[in-house]
């Protein structure tokens, strides 16, 4: 099935910026629709935002929309970003990526920390 692997997260200052990585290892992200999700201390697991397979169409969650962007490398179609900026400590969570619905095995995440 292959593995999905998250990087890029770190400790950041609020108002920052941080790049995230989503690399699938041993597969390709197919024809689906791919996404971010976040995890919060002591909260459920919530979505952030995801691209359709062609990269035509984006989708963000209302509390990222203007400071977060995804793209996806169609072109390997094996890895995705997230453009991250103006972070508050609101963001402070760890990030997974998964098809939408959400299809693979969950990888580690990645931490984000946003210190205010």
């Amino acid at each position: 099935q292959g593995q999905l692997v998250e990087s890029g997260g770190g400790l950041v200052q609020a108002g920052g910026s941080l790049r995230l990585s989503c690399a699938a290892a041993g597969r390709t992200f197919g024809y689906y629709s791919m996404a971010w999700f976040r995890q919060g201390p002591g909260k459920e697991r919530e979505f952030v935002a995801a691209m359709s397979w062609t990269g035509s169409n984006t989708y963000y969650a209302d509390f990222v929309k203007g400071r977060f962007t995804i793209s996806r490398d169609n072109a390997k179609n094996t890895m995705m970003y997230l453009q991250m900026n103006s972070l508050s400590p609101e963001d402070m969570a760890i990030y997974y990526c998964n098809t939408r619905p959400p299809t693979l095995s969950w990888g580690q995440g990645t931490q984000v920390t946003v210190s205010s």
